[in-house]
């Protein structure tokens, strides 16, 4: 299997949609409920929305939409020997900080929850890390502090906690910030 990170374009929508949706599920059930998580990724990650987040991006050198697009070298089964398609398995979005220019703030980074532990999140990480923060002295994120597997990996990529706040998700749920110097 060959693994290619790339600027999103909105032929991926759906798909970044979908993702969204399988790792909301996984990581966020226990906290929220199956019908809150749903409620999230219907209003968070609208059809509309993402268009305008990747067309938005496309436009800038200070943000990008990234993904993960991942090809079968197998031959498909079919008469034409056509390759299989390339299948999108994660997405990462960053953007400025609104209050710190000097901050990239990586606003999105979820992969499918088949494929987690694969190297496909560090993947899209480092493409942001050398990509569009580059131009920044830090990169900051937040996580919901109940998400046992965003914190391990922020923390495992060398991300400190610089501050818990209440996330405006629901009544009584927390996130922490991350930050990392660059």
């Amino acid at each position: 299997m060959t693994r290619a990170v790339r600027q999103a374009t909105v032929d991926d929508i759906w798909a970044v949609h979908e993702i969204a949706r399988e790792s909301w599920h996984a990581a966020y059930d226990d906290v929220l409920g199956p019908d809150t998580v749903d409620d999230v990724v219907d209003d968070w990650y609208t059809i509309g929305d993402l268009e305008s987040a990747i067309t938005d991006t496309e436009r800038r050198d200070d943000a990008a939409f990234l993904v993960t697009e991942t090809a079968s070298n197998a031959v498909s089964a079919d008469e034409s020997g056509c390759r299989s398609a390339p299948t999108l398995d994660g997405f990462a979005h960053a953007v400025p900080w609104p209050e710190d220019t000097a901050v990239a703030f990586l606003a999105r980074l979820y992969v499918r929850p088949a494929v987690w532990n694969e190297g496909i999140g560090t993947a899209l990480l480092e493409a942001v890390e050398t990509g569009v923060a580059a131009g920044f002295d830090r990169v900051r994120l937040a996580v919901l502090a109940d998400n046992e597997i965003g914190i391990s990996f922020s923390e495992s990529r060398g991300f400190d906690r610089v501050e818990t706040r209440s996330s405006g998700l629901a009544a009584g749920l927390e996130e922490h910030v991350y930050e990392k110097e660059l």
